[in-house]
């Protein structure tokens, strides 16, 4: 309805009708096929890759049906006013609404009542215009299309006797398709259902009255049209003309102004319809009742939930009123937000090709008698929200998150659905039976209990309640998670009743409040959800123009404080919705509110949420995701009781016209040829409301003049906020008058473009992310990506790409398109692979190392990385693989280049997709393939993240420095890997070999490696520089730095050593160039400074005091960096402690200054000599203190030192004297003790001896600053990685 108040520049937009139409048969023209269910058979044909000539005879719905289930054109017979320069008359779109299945024919033995449905035309401008139509049933009077239609009869009896004669299998139509099949009464049979004999039955045919209004006022609209028909089916004419009534409602009757109510005239009694003031939410008169009934409660929350993340929704149901009840109650319950994509509630046939649309969109589809589900081919259906209405079922995508408090929000719909006497789990099996629940029968819609008014025995129907499915599953629900629920309060209903019917006039007014109470608990979620939304819109630009130019490049919206500010529940769903067309819309809307008047929807939204803040004055700081019921549920209804009771204005009656006597003369069952000349104009007298709208109109020019003068044609303002709102927008409504091949390509062709822009958005969106936050961890300003948002960002790309594969299929396989296009590309080169018996290696990854040593090259290979996934048992449907499949290539950096390939077989490629698709398009193909290129500029670890319980092989190599050791050992070595998820457990290498292959469960990013050997043997001293290990399925490979010697007597005496990882980028990222390189992670410290601290030729290269203490700071700043970030975001802490420039290696650095001679008699001294020299001496001399209190103190802070070192002594492992300091360390961080041994160190006595004068560590202030660094670590909660610390018991 957006926008539907301004229906534009002109004369009085403030009729309450536009137009009254008549559709119906062209008795001049006669029967003609409907072209557009011929165009229809067409397409069908086009996509079941059948040739279109036996289109006809094989799919035609047409031919192969009796005649009188076949469709025909109709024609608009008359309208009035011509046109109207404010809304002009599209003829084709409203013929084709009011009658989208074209004219149908009934007999007498046929059920002809009456049918009312709706419609809606979104024009250009995102307006919308309303139809209200009533189909009947009038007998055919003229002779010819009567024998026209028995020759049709004829020619099918006849075709079908062959056929029956011909094989026992005959295609028969719908109705006979029950009837055993071939036997010889079977025909006969046909006959009798599907004749039409001109000497014994009399032929009818529809015929439609319709209004197009402005506003959906559907029940006046409806009373209006009900008591037109009787007045032509009534045994008495009518007291006026009809001319009379429809002139009176073109041109007499006038909007009522906002918050009144109007009363006007229809032929037998008076209609009162009524509009929400300025503040209240804006009008929608379609009743949510029945929407609930026909869903249920919580069937329609998912369905919201998809509607809110912009997925494709797909409404299907016989009836095409409950399309529309369903389609607008649904976007009615979204605001203050708008649905901004392909908007069409009721789908006429011939635009089925629609439902390829590569956008989100809500349509809804009207389902022939009979069929099933299974038999609907829609092109994709990985992101598709599918709603059978008849049937109270829906199918839903396969991962979408749920709608913030769920359960407590269902259960306060719940409550205002039973006061009102509805059972949340909807009516359907509350009906005598689903089918007859069909369609409104107008004659008894009074006493009918099938349209929601309550039987006689309602109130039995709350003992039923108490008992309730929905409710007692929530409630279990609820205890099981531990929320706590109110008793539910159920009164009786609102109105009592009389002789167990309500009037009519009481049911509506019911159906009024319910629809508002409803509409306020939605609202007021997002009221709730949504109230600090303003502190987080970011207002750069100074002038609208320069706003509207520079839209594309500008954050409008702080998405990633926003989210940090949130419940952590609600996050899945908010950072998806933020994302979405509505929400950026919505913010939109609020900058341009700076410059012009604001939008209606934002105006209402913004003026609740000062209220709230007026209530309950909270500190914005404080989110909870406590539940916040609605508190206006009684005011709202009250609002409009108050306005149905005490009518505001009445309109003129109708009167007499001025007409010629004689013509129109009334004959009961007929409609009447109406006198076009007193319909074609409004009476001339200026009447009150005329007035009224000039000086709107004025008001309107003064704005209009006032946007000029700021600066921007109103042309131009559209044009660019066309192009700012990218996608879609333009695409809201089909054109449905042209449907040449021409504006078929021009659609698909805006569709095309449309998808590469988005392409072009979302890839631009993921580098901006992601390498803010790389940067971050190089210290370049702050991070701004979560895992969350960028997973988020991830499930977008993959939804994105299912859309672009399934644009143009032309056979539909699966139910993810991407996936289908693997398979049969795999099939093709496998085929292929058989045959040459030759591997499909593309490029090849070699990963070599310092010394020459290899591992393996990786093949590059599209199938492998199919295989991988298909080798996973948790994935189990298309949709989850071809996620899986996109994932992997991501983290691979391999997506485009897989892409190019999987293009790259044309014959493939002609054969799955029409001449228009997307992928067809070769030079979008190209753009397209090139911005996914760019993503190979970051590391994603979207698939190892994701996929956690798989088993993952891994290879992993051991290179030694053969010049200064021999390769192999004679001992006996093992390995144990860890990465964030968890360990590979103590592994043994293979006698004589320097490489292995093991598979264990996901280990995540790798953090550490523990590498070791017994000893034994002659040559069990070994130099190791380093370990690789890779990942067999991501191609990931870690180097794990050594540089140390592992055997007793050399070095410090090591058998094993704990080694810190960096991910080594592979040579695909260097051709990239060195500008757009993730920066490396840290590692484990290099040789060279390992060798430098422990031996005397690296004199020169020792860092002097200043730095030494620099080195310190920064290394407990990123400590705490660490524990400032989100949980998930923050990252491995071994290597902030272990790692090259972390916390160990900063304390060994202040440990080795001022150190004596490195060597002693020819014998390499380390730190860890000191400290156990310095245990020695606490544990044999009794401490001097100055008082008592200081006396305790250090004798605790002795003891847990001395009991931490005799700890790491005698631990049952192999470990050198560094590693032991190291492990030290960590312990002394992890239980904040470092800052009370540091002062202990410094003052013991064997510090004078093995130290020089100088050394930081006899200096006071330089030990207290120290002491002050490493206290800022006390408040934080530091878990040290198990391979750290395996085995030593403190």
């Amino acid at each position: 309805m957006s926008g539907s108040g301004n229906p534009g520049p002109g004369a009085a937009p403030c009729r309450f009708a536009h137009y009254f139409v008549l559709c119906g048969i062209d008795a001049e023209s006669g029967l003609e096929p409907d072209e557009l269910a011929v165009l229809y058979q067409y397409l069908q044909a086009d996509l079941h890759g059948k040739s279109s000539d036996t289109a006809d005879k094989t799919s035609g719905e047409n031919f192969d049906q009796s005649p009188i289930r076949r469709t025909f054109k109709s024609k608009v017979l008359a309208h009035y006013p011509q046109n109207i320069e404010w809304n002009p008359f599209d003829q084709d779109a409203v013929n084709m609404l009011c009658m989208p299945k074209g004219l149908s024919f009934r007999t007498q033995a046929d059920n002809r009542d009456p049918q009312l449905h709706s419609f809606i035309i979104t024009r250009e401008d995102g307006s919308r215009t309303y139809g209200f139509v009533l189909t009947f049933y009038e007998e055919v009077t003229s002779k010819q299309i009567c024998t026209a239609m028995q020759t049709l009869y004829q020619m099918h009896n006849a075709e079908q006797y062959s056929s029956v004669c011909a094989s026992s299998s005959c295609s028969m139509d719908s109705l006979a398709s029950s009837i055993d099949e071939g036997d010889a009464t079977s025909l006969a049979k046909l006959q009798r259902y599907n004749s039409y004999d001109i000497s014994r039955d009399t032929l009818y045919v529809s015929k439609c009255i319709c209004l197009i209004t402005p506003l959906p006022f559907m029940q006046a609209c409806k009373k209006f049209l009900i008591q037109l028909y009787k007045a032509v089916t009534s045994q008495q004419p009518p007291p006026l003309p009809l001319e009379s009534y429809i002139h009176n409602i073109l041109y007499e009757v006038p909007l009522p102004p906002p918050g009144r109510s109007l009363k006007f005239y229809g032929v037998y009694e008076p209609i009162i319809c009524q509009r929400p003031g300025p503040n209240e939410l804006p009008l929608s008169d379609y009743p949510l009742r029945e929407v609930f009934e026909l869903l249920g409660l919580e069937n329609l929350v998912q369905v919201f939930t998809c509607v809110l993340l912009e997925m494709q929704i797909l409404l299907y149901s016989q009836d095409y009123q409950r399309l529309m009840t369903v389609a607008e109650g649904i976007t009615t319950l979204l605001f203050p937000f708008q649905w901004q994509h392909v908007y069409v509630p009721i789908l006429p046939a011939s635009l089925l090709h629609f439902l390829d649309a590569p956008v989100p969109y809500l349509m809804g589809l009207q389902s022939k008698e009979g069929t099933d589900r299974s038999k609907l081919e829609l092109p994709q259906e990985a992101n598709l929200c599918f709603v059978d209405i008849d049937n109270h079922f829906i199918e839903l995508p396969e991962e979408f998150p749920q709608f913030p408090n769920k359960l407590e929000f269902i259960q306060e719909i719940s409550e205002v659905l039973l006061q009102f006497g509805i059972p949340p789990e909807g009516n359907l099996h509350c009906s005598d039976s689903a089918t007859k629940l069909k369609n409104l029968v107008l004659s008894d819609l009074v006493n009918d209990k099938r349209n929601g008014n309550i039987p006689s025995n309602a109130l039995n129907m709350y003992e039923l309640l108490k008992g309730n499915e929905t409710i007692a599953r929530l409630q279990a629900l609820a205890k099981r998670t531990g929320v706590t629920m109110e008793k539910m309060t159920i009164t009786s209903p609102l109105t009592e009743e009389k002789d167990g019917k309500l009037s009519c006039e009481e049911l509506e007014l019911r159906d009024y409040k319910l629809n508002v109470q409803l509409r306020e608990v939605f609202a007021n979620r997002f009221t709730q959800m949504f109230a600090d939304y303003e502190a987080f819109v970011i207002q750069a630009a100074p002038d609208m123009e320069s706003w509207l130019t520079n839209r594309e490049q500008m954050q409008n919206f702080d998405k990633a404080s926003f989210l940090s500010d949130q419940p952590e529940p609600y996050l899945p769903f908010l950072s998806h919705f933020i994302e979405t067309q509505m929400f950026a819309t919505f913010i939109d809307n609020k900058i341009m509110s700076q410059w012009e008047e604001k939008d209606p929807f934002l105006r209402v939204f913004d003026s609740r949420i000062e209220k709230i803040r007026l209530y309950n004055v909270r500190a914005p700081a404080l989110r909870t995701s406590n539940y916040q019921k609605c508190s206006t549920l009684k005011e709202a209804a009250q609002s409009i009781e108050q306005r149905l009771m005490k009518i505001d204005h009445t309109a003129i009656h109708p009167h007499l016209l001025d007409m010629k006597i004689g013509q129109g003369k009334y004959e009961q069952g007929f409609f009447p040829k109406l006198q076009s000349d007193v319909l074609a104009t409004g009476p001339t007298n200026n009447n009150r409301w005329a007035s009224r709208s000039s000086t709107t109109q004025r008001r309107k020019d003064r704005l209009r003049q006032h946007s000029e003068h700021i600066g921007l044609d109103n042309d131009m303002r559209e044009k660019y906020m066309q192009e700012a709102r990218s996608l879609g927008k333009n695409l809201r409504q089909p054109k449905l008058s042209d449907l040449s091949p021409a504006v078929i390509a021009q659609t698909n062709w805006k569709f095309v473009e449309g998808l590469l822009k988005e392409c072009r958005m979302k890839t631009k969106r993921m580098l901006v992310e992601k390498m803010g936050h790389e940067a971050v961890e190089l210290g370049h300003g702050e991070a701004n990506i979560t895992g969350l948002e960028e997973n988020t960002l991830i499930a977008s790309l993959c939804d994105l790409l299912e859309r672009i594969w399934s644009h143009g299929l032309q056979v539909k396989q699966g139910k993810s398109a991407l996936w289908s296009h693997l398979l049969q590309y795999q099939e093709r080169e496998e085929k292929q692979e058989h045959s040459a018996e030759s591997p499909v290696g593309g490029g090849t990854e070699r990963r070599k190392s310092d010394t020459g040593l290899t591992l393996p090259t990786l093949r590059v290979s599209l199938i492998q990385d199919m295989r991988h996934v298909q080798n996973m048992s948790e994935i189990k449907t298309d949709v989850g693989r071809a996620r899986a499949w996109i994932r992997l290539s991501l983290e691979k950096k391999l997506l485009s280049q897989h892409l190019k390939q999987l293009l790259s077989n044309q014959a493939l490629a002609k054969k799955l997709y029409k001449r228009y698709a997307f992928l067809r398009c070769e030079e979008e193909r190209e753009q397209f393939l090139y911005h996914l290129l760019s993503l190979n500029a970051v590391d994603y670890f979207c698939f190892t993240s994701v996929f956690t319980t798989i088993m993952i092989p891994y290879r992993s190599v051991i290179i030694p420095i053969k010049k200064l050791s021999n390769a192999i050992t004679t001992s006996n070595p093992w390995i144990c890997v860890s990465g964030e998820l968890g360990d590979s457990g103590v592994m043994q290498i293979p006698k004589n070999h320097l490489e292995m292959t093991f598979e264990c469960q996901n280990l995540g990013k790798l953090t550490t490696v523990q590498i070791g050997h017994d000893n034994s043997g002659l040559l069990a001293k070994w130099l190791v520089d380093c370990v690789m290990v890779r990942n067999e399925i991501t191609g990931h490979t870690y180097k794990f730095p050594c540089g140390r010697w592992l055997g007793k007597g050399v070095d410090d005496g090591s058998l094993e050593r704990i080694l810190i990882g960096e991910l080594v980028s592979s040579t695909s990222d260097e051709e990239l160039g060195k500008q757009c390189r993730t920066p490396p992670q840290q590692k484990s410290p290099t040789v060279t400074r390992r060798l430098s601290i422990t031996s005397l030729t690296g004199r020169n290269t020792k860092p002097n005091a200043g730095q030494i203490q620099e080195g310190i700071g920064e290394a407990v700043n990123n400590i705490v960096k660490h524990f400032h970030k989100p949980e998930k975001e923050r990252g491995s802490l071994t290597i902030l402690l272990c790692g090259e420039n972390g916390l160990v290696a900063a304390l060994e650095q202040v440990f080795h200054h001022g150190f004596k001679s490195a060597r002693i008699f020819h014998k390499n001294v380390f730190i860890w000599d000191f400290i156990e020299k310095a245990v020695a001496y606490f544990e044999t001399s009794d401490q001097i203190g100055d008082n008592e209190e200081a006396l305790l103190l250090q004798r605790s802070s002795c003891k847990s030192f001395c009991h931490y070192v005799n700890a790491i002594n005698t631990a049952p492992r192999n470990i050198g004297k560094d590693g032991k300091f190291q492990i030290l360390v960590c312990l002394g961080t992890r239980d904040h003790l470092l800052p009370q041994w540091i002062p202990l160190l410094a003052e013991c006595p064997p510090i004078t001896r093995m130290y020089e004068e100088n050394a930081l560590l006899r200096d006071r202030m330089t030990v207290n600053s120290l002491i002050r660094v490493l206290q800022t670590l006390q408040d934080f909660n530091i878990i040290l990685e198990g391979s750290l610390i395996k085995g030593v018991d403190v």
